[in-house]
């Protein structure tokens, strides 16, 4: 049986993992806005603009919870190139997915409102997933991450 502090702790750690994919995924947005077709900008303004707001919001939690947000890295090692618009929009799929494993964590890790706001961001980031790789998963977030070592492994210089 878990008691009040160490379920703290590990809503505490689930929400700082998502603050991290957070941060990995507006750094990664940065990069497909700079690569993306005129066409799917717009998409991505939005996309980036949601994460950025999520980002914020958990900031937010962690002081809640009594933690000091983890801070952005400088810089975020990519998955694989992005030399055009094609790579772009395959990583904005990839981000989408890592941050949807991560939102499956922190979901499992929280209750009441912080589970729903948690299942929230997981969808949105399931159907921005969807969109820019344009066929589904059966377990968003789930599946993506078995040929993963860490939803943030995105991390790094």
């Amino acid at each position: 049986m878990s008691t009040p502090k160490a379920e703290k702790s590990a809503q505490l750690k689930a929400v700082q993992a998502a603050l991290g994919a957070e941060h990995a995924a507006v750094y990664g947005y940065g990069v497909v806005g700079g690569r993306i077709r005129e066409t799917r900008r717009a998409e991505a303004r939005t996309a980036y603009d949601a994460h950025r707001a999520r980002r914020d919001e958990l900031e937010r939690v962690v002081r809640d919870l009594g933690g000091k947000p983890v801070a952005a890295a400088a810089a975020y090692a990519l998955p694989f190139a992005v030399p055009d618009a094609a790579a772009a929009v395959r990583l904005a799929a990839e981000l989408e997915e890592r941050v949807a494993g991560v939102y499956g964590d922190l979901v499992r890790a929280t209750e009441g409102e912080r589970r729903r706001a948690a299942a929230d961001a997981l969808r949105e980031a399931a159907v921005r997933a969807v969109r820019w790789r344009g066929e589904s998963v059966a377990f968003p977030g789930l599946a993506e991450r078995a040929a993963e070592p860490s939803a943030s492994a995105t991390s790094g210089t």
